[in-house]
């Protein structure tokens, strides 16, 4: 399986951009990080649309998109490692993570994805999403395969 996370916002060094590059090493699945920004200064509904146009530009054609939102639905670790797996068994190719901007996410890119999913009810930076989002792959990965990094 391929994934891709496509975010707004551009992280191209510093810990939290190192942080992902680890968990990214760590999987067996390819995962790219897609980022992009919009630069006019456009407020409210055009600027999430033009944000929206941005992520749609960066997802593989045809993948399953997953969007993060806050109002999305909050799994556990084994949860989210399930709904992996599913797709997984489902022989999904490309799976597109979708991060918006300070905005959040357009109410039409959000209408496009199959699963809104939320990392719980704390606010994060746009640019921290990433390594949070990396590192519950990983682990997902380590409990669809039973190895111990995830400890009941």
């Amino acid at each position: 399986m391929r994934i891709t996370i496509a975010g707004i916002g551009r992280d191209r060094s510093g810990p939290a951009r190192a942080l992902f590059d680890d968990y990214a090493r760590r999987l067996p699945w390819d995962l790219a990080l897609r980022e992009a920004e919009e630069k006019r200064p456009l407020t409210g509904a055009a600027r999430k649309a033009a944000e929206a146009a941005l992520l749609r530009a960066a997802l593989p054609r045809g993948a399953v998109i997953i969007g993060l939102d806050e109002r999305g639905k909050v799994l556990d670790s084994p949860g989210f490692a399930a709904l992996i797996g599913r797709l997984q068994d489902e022989g999904i190719g490309d799976l597109a993570f979708v991060i918006g901007g300070a905005d959040g996410l357009d109410p039409a890119l959000k209408a496009e994805c199959r699963h809104l999913l939320s990392l719980g009810a704390m606010t994060w930076p746009h640019l921290l999403v990433r390594p949070l989002l990396a590192e519950q792959l990983y682990r997902a990965h380590t409990i669809l395969t039973g190895h111990p990094y995830h400890r009941v």
